[in-house]
């Protein structure tokens, strides 16, 4: 890959995960405090997100893979997502805000999948070049949250403005993007347009239990997002989000080290080692407070890096390896559909419940049985991956017999 195409897909995923960490993590502080929500209205905006991972592949499979090249697309629709997030930004009303917060999701939603195929298909050697383009997203997300934590945003509506003013600069730049054409047939069925076509990868055994897998470990994931930091303040940690910014420093470091890693211990051990340690970060957000045992608190966030990186970037790079050339896009969008949206649409909901359960009579939560939960969901994951998955050579579908 040439040095200045690595340049634009390293900018381009910047400002990705920029739009994205400006509101995703404080959106549930925002909505208890500015716009009075329960726990259950908070869960219903994270699943709506979910909800948009559904529909998303109808966007990859169309316009990416057959019609359009997948870097306009990804202009059209950060556009179109800043438009939305104006008339957002002016809701007050929690149910009235689901509805906006879905339209948002649904134009972001398919840029995740996108931004993806757009890297990849500029490689030779995705398992080697993908982790330094994808660094740029952690790092992005660093810098916005640390951004909103000492500007005081987390729970104000600066937290959107962000997101819709980057959403306008993406937009204009990704049509500067290096070319990537649909390669797919123009002559789709109905179930091609959908993406159905990578459907076909869940006929190899191991490739369907990393799908169940990841669907189930978000569940987990849903709790951290929606329910860390108001757990974090709850416990009497001061400046949240630049701590927390902490877990996608760690992020970094464990992004860089999945080439060497994935060559020398294979998909396998990653995948088992993330979520063991889902299970401790878990434990340690459960147990931990800013008191007695605050290095508990420290220590679930790092390891942020081994839960996200070992699991979900290895978990794409193994998908683009199974897909063949013709569904590289469609891959990522099942992948997408698979984990933010089916697992993360359940465990918003779940999340939700679960925090309104155990809230006290006093307001406050009951947060070490909040936490738990989630353990137990990593660990019942974890015995159902090490009993089922096989480690294979990924063999592309199409040439697969």
């Amino acid at each position: 890959m040439k040095a200045t195409v690595r340049i634009q897909l390293m900018l381009m995923m910047f400002l990705q995960f920029v739009i994205w960490g400006a509101w995703y993590g404080q959106m549930s502080k925002y909505m208890v405090t500015q716009l009075g929500a329960t726990g259950l209205q908070v869960g219903n905006a994270y699943a709506a997100f979910s909800i948009a991972m559904i529909i998303a592949p109808f966007f990859i499979g169309l316009v990416a893979d057959r019609y359009f090249a997948a870097q306009k697309v990804l202009g059209a629709l950060n556009i179109l997502g800043a438009v939305v997030l104006y008339f957002l930004i002016q809701t007050r009303d929690p149910d009235a805000f689901f509805w906006m917060i879905l339209l948002y999701c649904i134009t972001y939603a398919p840029t995740l999948a996108l931004g993806n195929s757009i890297a990849m298909q500029q490689m030779v050697s995705s398992e080697k070049e993908f982790p330094a383009i994808r660094v740029m997203g952690t790092i992005a997300w660093i810098v916005v949250t640390n951004i909103v934590g000492l500007y005081n945003f987390g729970d104000k509506v600066a937290i959107f403005e962000i997101s819709m003013y980057v959403s306008i600069a993406l937009g204009l730049y990704a049509f500067f993007l290096p070319d990537t054409p649909p390669k797919a047939s123009q002559n789709a069925s109905i179930g091609d347009i959908l993406g159905l076509d990578a459907f076909r990868l869940l006929k190899d055994r191991s490739f369907l239990i990393f799908v169940i897998s990841s669907i189930l470990i978000c569940i987990p994931l849903s709790f951290y997002y929606a329910w860390a930091n108001p757990s974090l303040t709850d416990s009497g940690m001061t400046n949240v989000e630049n701590k927390m910014s902490l877990g996608q420093a760690s992020e970094i470091i464990f992004m860089l080290l999945i080439p060497v890693i994935y060559a020398r211990f294979g998909v396998k051990w990653m995948l088992i080692s993330a979520l063991l340690a889902w299970i401790v970060r878990f434990v340690g957000f459960g147990y931990g407070d800013a008191g007695t045992s605050e290095w508990l608190l420290y220590l679930a966030i790092v390891l942020h890096g081994v839960c996200y990186d070992f699991f979900f970037v290895t978990g794409q790079i193994y998908t683009d390896n199974k897909a063949g050339e013709k569904v590289k896009s469609a891959a990522q969008g099942l992948i997408y559909l698979a984990t933010y949206g089916i697992g993360m649409g359940i465990g918003s909901w779940v999340s939700g419940l679960v925090a309104d359960t155990y809230t006290l009579a006093d307001g406050s939560k009951d947060w070490t049985s909040i936490w738990l939960v989630p353990a137990g969901i990593s660990f019942v994951v974890l015995l159902l991956f090490i009993l089922f998955f096989r480690d294979k050579k990924a063999i592309p579908a199409e040439t697969a017999s």
